[in-house]
């Protein structure tokens, strides 16, 4: 798993729990305690899939931080930390644009099962979103389920397609075979043979030397990494 967070939390000794359990599920965090920093950094491009941010932050809380990077385009999925009970506050938090709201003190198992909702929901509507997409000499029409190879049609099947598709929709990342497994085939297994056989298929039909492939690149021990 290389999904990418950004913790923004006041408390230090929370930060540094949070980002213990994290990195332990597989998690690649980065921690600030400034919600100011923040902003610029989730800003600048840093390619993170979710924020954890807390709301009592001692500058500037974490509803004024969520509300910038609403303003600023960013959608990057956010989770609010807060010690506020009062129903107000989370409809606040939703309103201004957070996709999630956990009251301290928290179980952390029941917030590892919220952030992995959302990063499931956040690459379903990636892909809901992906309706085309051209690489090189390759230009594919998922909902045609139509591939061109310098303007000539190629044949994939239907999970084959499924398969770049997810790939693309996570683009820059090394996605394990279990994950491919799970969200593309629908279910968990030790047996990633299968991945391989198709993820050679696909190269087969669109890589230009499959034995050097430029686009589905293998990241030996993890999985696969699609570059275009």
């Amino acid at each position: 798993m290389s999904h990418r967070i950004l913790i923004v939390e006041g408390d230090s000794d929370l930060g540094w729990v949070l980002r213990e359990a994290l990195t332990t599920q597989g998690y690649v965090t980065e921690n600030i305690e400034d919600g100011g920093k923040a902003v610029t950094q989730a800003s600048s491009g840093g390619g993170f899939d979710l924020i954890l941010l807390d709301a009592d932050l001692s500058v500037e809380d974490g509803f004024a931080v969520c509300r910038q990077l609403r303003e600023r385009g960013i959608d990057t999925p956010i989770l609010i930390l807060t010690g506020r009970a009062e129903a107000g506050d989370k409809v606040l938090a939703l309103q201004l644009g957070a996709d999630d709201y956990v009251t301290k003190p928290f179980h952390m198992c029941e917030l590892l099962a919220r952030i992995q909702a959302l990063l499931r929901r956040a690459r379903l509507s990636q892909l809901a979103s992906l309706s085309e997409y051209q690489f090189g000499n390759i230009f594919v029409d998922f909902f045609k389920g139509r591939v061109l190879r310098d303007r000539q049609a190629v044949s994939l099947s239907l999970k084959e397609l499924h398969l770049l598709r997810y790939l693309i929709a996570r683009k820059g990342l090394t996605v394990t075979r279990e994950e491919l497994l799970r969200e593309v085939w629908g279910y968990q297994s030790t047996n990633t043979r299968t991945v391989d056989m198709h993820v050679a298929m696909v190269r087969q039909k669109l890589e230009d030397d499959p034995q050097q492939p430029r686009y589905i690149i293998t990241v030996r021990g993890e999985g696969y990494l699609f570059r275009g």
